[in-house]
Formats: C-alpha cells, sequence, structure tokens
C-alpha cells in the first residue's frame, strides 16, 4: 500500500468527477457527506438487467465509475465544499490479467481478488490509498508493489501531482 496526497485538488476533482481519467475502473463504493450522507453500493443488481443483457456479457460484478460520475458529482457540486467523499475505485477484472502479464510475476488473475484506489477527501485534503486483496496467504509484497508503481506512474502520466506520504 502507498498513500499519496494529491497537491492540486481542483485539477484532481475535475478530472474525478468530470472528465473520464478513471472511468475505466468499477466503483466498488462511494460515500459524500454534505448537508446529509449519501452511500452508493457500486455492486451490479443483475435482476434489473434482462437474461438477454446478462448473457451478453457486458454486465459486470461492478458499475462503471463512468456511469456513476455524473450521480456522485451533482452530490457534490455547488457553492460549498463537501464536509468529505470517500471513493473505493476498482481496476476492472478483465484487465487484470493484462497487468499480471507485464509485472513477469507468477500470480494468476484468478488469484487476485482486487487491485483498489481508494481516495479520501476530508478537511481539504485529498488522499490516495493503493490496495491489494489476494485469494490466498501470501508475504511476498511484490504484487502490491508493481500496483503501488501502476498508480504512480499512471498519476505521473496524467500529470497528477502528488507526494508520497
Amino acid at each position: 500500500m502507498v498513500a499519496l496526497k494529491i497537491e492540486d485538488k481542483k485539477r484532481f476533482t475535475s478530472e474525478l468527477f468530470i472528465g473520464e481519467l478513471f472511468d475505466r475502473f468499477w466503483l466498488c463504493e462511494a460515500n459524500v457527506v454534505t448537508f446529509s450522507s449519501f452511500s452508493v453500493d457500486g455492486r451490479i443488481r443483475k435482476g434489473y438487467y434482462s437474461q438477454e443483457e446478462c448473457a451478453e456479457g457486458q454486465i459486470g460484478e461492478y458499475a462503471n465509475w463512468s456511469s456513476v460520475r455524473p450521480f456522485c458529482f451533482s452530490l457534490i457540486r455547488g457553492r460549498r465544499l463537501p464536509e468529505s467523499f470517500r471513493i473505493v475505485l476498482k481496476y476492472p477484472s478483465p484487465a487484470v490479467g493484462n497487468f499480471l502479464a507485464g509485472t513477469g510475476l507468477s500470480v494468476r488473475a484468478d488469484q487476485v481478488g482486487g487491485l483498489y484506489l481508494n481516495i479520501h477527501y476530508e478537511e481539504e485534503r485529498i488522499m490516495c490509498f493503493t490496495g491489494v486483496s489476494l485469494n490466498f496467504f501470501t508475504l511476498d509484497k511484490l504484487l502490491e508493489r508493481a500496483w503501488d508503481e501502476k498508480v504512480c506512474r499512471f498519476f505521473r502520466e496524467k500529470q497528477i501531482a502528488y507526494t508520497v506520504e
């Protein structure tokens, strides 16, 4: 796990809530606190979709951030800043295999429970935390370090200024 303090809050929140930078991620959950507390569970409710839609394979375990982003943006926009928000994004499961292939590690995609990016805003400070969930026990931290490096590289390539805390 690595903790990244975002330096340019305005640009980051613009990319998060208006831009498409994080759209490929899945939303696990979001909590936004303004005049009230709002929670979004990103898990897809399969019963909402027809059998044909589910059979096409386009319906995943979680909603894409792109589909929930406008709703979350509507919660924070206005004259006042939110008191806080917490967003848990998950790297899409279909992309995990490609990520693992690039690391040279012997971990299989089915052994990875998730690669996460946790975004916390509180007291006018934005922090991003990486996280890895495995379906087996290991003391090896190579996958965790590879994910940390990928997120840091992603932020650098997209010119998201941060400092490691």
